[in-house]
């Protein structure tokens, strides 16, 4: 039986599991064993039987359930062999006994993971269990990188085991009533304490508070190790009560952030961001994030960090504890809704100012003032007859002031609304051009519902949207921004419930129109027999039209997220892995191995890949060490950035943001010269003629910005054209909130003029409902695959805390699909062609079908699988049956 040291072992019961200590405990059975490179290489082998054990005796019991992960390999065979895991049991008074746990098929050149289960009975109970690793053919190597074996946490009962519960803290000593006990500080010192600032600071609960002090790094801070007590795959949510103290400072707050420094067992370390919040040092604020881990770890340690050195980080309870799973949202109960009917009051502005009233102190008055034009087809059938009235904004004092309208009682929860405004600057108003914008007060919270520049004394369209989610007392629709003294005018002013529905039978018909071709197949036989009347059934595997996902390197660890993964997408884009902080962010020192292993991934799984992104010139996202540089050290920094990405990977790589977000930044511009850009992509096209080179940026599709409108980045692009910039592709991000298709339609269709292929490379919908989120994913996938210009679809990821926005994801954070993930499963399987029939008389069969691979069945028999292409309207296929 387990002793009873048993109670207070860790979560991995295998000692030196990844060998950085040698062999010790290891041992071989009758053959030979080296360690290299951390990882052993048992040699050797005259019997499959043979290979490495370890005496696991006095660290497990019985009735407990064991998870095994190893890692492992092999050498000195040109086939695909096993390895295999077994407890040898051995007993006084009986036979040796022995437990198969599991096994896994492994390639010379390759490392799989071997997983699997085992449960001891207590009767009879070994006297001796060894747990041994065995398989491949004699004279084959075997390779083990780690040995994982986890079992739950002791923390006493019966048997001396317990699985640790949901509710339970992992984090030890969590209110430091056993004063630093388990803490450490991170590069500083730690106390604890009653209270600071001369009695001024207190706990905000319990009797004591940590202190981390003498911090000189913006990393130093309070820390725990947790190695032992947390598990891969499970949502943890965290919360800290923090704040801040600083004797020598004038600042009032600053950041403070959680995060967790994992190493691999390959010795590689990470560091994955949990939290941050504003503290500050007059109260004390709850710090709330979560994290899941996807690979196995042997160390991980929980911190605090982030405050400027000199400023003290204050801790007064740190709560780790398995995430509560959200039960899925129900569909919301919408009734009544009046699709395409204006619910502004009064807005043909016949009755004058009712239903209207300033927001402020400027004056509103309403004129004939000629009408704007005709709405544009963002608005369908959902016109304004035109009344020649506006109303005029004066005396504006703020950019906030103009006419407002109050709609609290006309808006329904999760409703998608549509905005469509038409504004004009009062005829002689000069300076620089001005933003306009439609915006809605909903209680103490402000949203954007549309903007547009108005840069000269004409009519202007603001077209935008918006949703409202939770219960408010209190919407107030207003149109501002102008700068102050400037007075406008508003004409034809809407808001409108979207009949989605509609929309989406209106693009499933342009769907079959654009993306299906006629298929005619050509039936022969050897001794060219008649098939006439012979059936025939038509199953599409793959619709190779590219929909892909953003990827890192910590998700490929989880196969939970590679099966889905997998099954789902054809395409992929690294979320940080190639952008230049990342694979250079200290001067001289390069860090290519996760872009490595991402490709490697890639290339093992037939994924094609998108470079994200080779420069990005907004400046808050460049590295420090690159900010310091002077002009010509900055020119030869861009051009080794260049040569060392682009030749690294050269024919790897099927697109390139070659500056992403350059309608949002200049920060290479401004410090290189106009012609900078153009000489980028001139550059990236020398060095990889094969990537297509794109322009990639934010809110082009959703009338929300007047900074990234169509009509802005069609200027851009057609200005680096000029200069002989070798732009290729047009890159829409695709972050949006309450999408409106028409208006997303409308942007792809002004982008469509320059003739370059549109791929949105970054989508992701947010909506705390799942339904609406599903259906906010539908406008988006739908609009794109409708539209003939788009050539392709990405998401920016799909797994819960994993994605840079919250309430976005399809499958949660423990690999459960929601609403939107079964939504998005729903439209890849409408995107699929199956068609049955008979054979004609002429031996053929035509249908109509998506791009991408078909299965042909003959009287229930698969005679032929065939590749429908993108850029054949009709495609004849030769089917040639035994």
């Amino acid at each position: 039986m387990a002793s009873s040291s048993s109670s207070s072992m860790c979560n991995n019961i295998i000692q030196n599991h990844d060998f950085s200590k040698g062999m010790n405990p290891w041992y071989t059975n009758c053959c030979d064993c080296t360690v290299c490179d951390r990882y052993a290489v048992v040699s050797n082998r005259k019997e499959c039987w043979q290979g490495l054990e370890q005496d696991i005796t006095t660290r497990v019991s019985p009735g407990v359930t064991y998870t095994l992960c190893a890692r492992v390999g092999v050498s000195g065979t040109h086939h695909p062999t096993h390895v295999i895991a077994t407890l040898r049991l051995e007993y006084h008074a009986s036979e040796t006994k022995y437990m198969f746990i599991t096994r896994t098929s492994v390639s010379e050149g390759r490392w799989e993971n071997l997983e699997g289960t085992f449960v001891l009975s207590d009767k009879p109970y070994p006297d001796r269990v060894v747990f041994y690793l065995e398989g491949p053919e004699p004279g084959v190597n075997l390779l083990v990188q780690h040995v994982l074996i986890s079992c739950p946490i002791s923390v006493g009962g019966t048997g001396g085991y317990v699985v640790r519960g949901k509710d339970e803290n992992i984090v030890l000593n969590p209110d430091m009533e056993e004063g630093v006990n388990k803490w450490s500080g991170r590069g500083c010192r730690i106390g604890v304490h009653k209270s600071m600032g001369d009695g001024k600071i207190l706990p905000k609960s319990g009797n004591f508070f940590a202190s981390a002090t003498q911090r000189t790094q913006t990393w130093n801070g309070i820390q725990q190790d947790i190695t032992s007590r947390v598990e891969r795959k499970l949502a943890y949510n965290v919360i800290a009560t923090v704040r801040i103290f600083g004797n020598n400072t004038t600042s009032h707050s600053a950041d403070v952030k959680a995060t967790l420094w994992v190493q691999t067992p390959d010795s590689r370390e990470q560091y994955i961001s949990i939290a941050n919040t504003q503290a500050t040092d007059k109260e004390w604020v709850d710090l709330q994030g979560t994290f899941v881990l996807n690979g196995y770890l042997s160390k991980v340690v929980i911190y605090l960090e982030g405050p400027p050195p000199g400023i003290d980080i204050l801790l007064n309870g740190l709560v780790v504890k398995r995430a509560n799973k959200i039960p899925p949202s129900p569909r919301p109960l919408i009734q009544n809704v009046e699709f395409g009917v204006n619910i502004l009051a009064n807005s043909d502005l016949r009755s004058g100012t009712n239903g209207w009233f300033p927001l402020g102190n400027c004056a509103l008055s309403v004129a004939a003032s000629g009408s704007p034009p005709a709405a544009r087809g963002v608005l369908g059938a959902h016109q304004q007859p035109l009344s020649g009235h506006s109303i005029h904004a004066t005396n504006r004092t703020h950019t906030w002031m103009g006419p407002a309208q109050l709609i609290t009682d006309k808006v329904k929860l999760f409703v998608t609304y549509q905005v469509s405004a038409w504004v004009r600057l009062v005829p002689g108003a000069t300076g620089s051009p001005q933003n306009v914008s439609v915006a809605l007060g909903v209680d103490d919270q402000w949203l954007n519902a549309g903007q547009v520049e108005v840069n000269d004394d004409s009519w202007h369209e603001i077209c935008g949207s918006f949703r409202i989610e939770k219960p408010a007392g209190k919407v107030m629709v207003y149109v501002q921004g102008p700068a102050p003294g400037i007075c406008f005018m508003v004409s034809r002013f809407q808001i409108f419930a979207v009949d989605r529905q509609a929309r989406f039978r209106q693009l499933k018909h342009q769907t079959d129109k654009i993306r299906k071709r006629d298929i005619i197949l050509k039936f022969a036989t050897s001794n060219s027999r008649s098939m006439h009347g012979a059936t025939v059934k038509i199953k599409q595997i793959h619709n190779s039209f590219p929909i892909g996902s953003c990827i890192s390197r910590t998700n490929i660890d989880n196969e939970d997220f590679v099966a889905f993964f997998l099954k789902h997408f054809n395409w992929a884009v690294f979320g940080n892995e190639l952008k230049w902080y990342w694979t250079e962010s200290q001067r001289g020192k390069f860090n290519y191995r996760d872009a490595d292993e991402l490709f490697k991934f890639c290339a093992d799984n037939n994924i094609d890949v998108r470079g994200h992104c080779i420069f990005w010139e907004v400046e808050d996202t460049v590295q420090d060490w690159v900010k310091s540089l002077g002009r010509n050290d900055l020119a030869v920094a861009v051009q080794n950035r260049l040569n060392g990405l682009l030749k690294r990977y050269k024919g790897k790589v099927r697109h390139y943001d070659v500056n992403n977000e350059m309608l949002h930044g200049s920060f290479y511009q401004d410090r290189l010269g106009k012609d900078n850009r153009a000489n980028m992509f001139k550059e990236a096209k020398r060095l990889d003629s094969s990537a297509v080179l794109f322009v990639n940026d934010y809110h082009v599709e959703d009338g929300c910005d007047p900074r990234s409108s169509p009509e802005r980045y069609i200027d851009q692009i057609l200005h680096l054209q000029e200069q002989g910039a070798p732009v290729e592709g047009i890159g829409i991000q695709g972050h949006i909130d309450s999408p409106v298709g028409s208006i997303v339609c409308s942007a792809l269709d002004k982008l469509a003029i320059t003739g370059l292929p549109i791929w949105f490379t970054e989508l992701d919908v947010c909506s705390s409902n799942e339904h609406v989120r599903a259906d906010d994913l539908e406008v988006m996938m739908r609009e794109a695959f409708a539209h003939p210009s788009v050539e392709g679809i990405m998401l920016w990821g799909f797994w819960e805390s994993f994605m840079s926005r919250e309430n976005g994801h399809l499958v949660d954070a423990e690999g459960e699909v929601n609403e939107a993930g079964k939504r998005f499963i729903e439209l890849k399987k409408e995107w699929l062609s199956d068609a049955d029939g008979y054979i004609d008389e002429r031996n053929e069969f035509s249908f109509r079908g998506f791009e991408g691979t078909y299965q042909v069945e003959i009287q229930n028999h698969i005679v032929k699988t065939f590749v429908v292409h993108k850029k054949q309207q009709q495609q004849v296929v030769a089917v040639y049956v035994d």
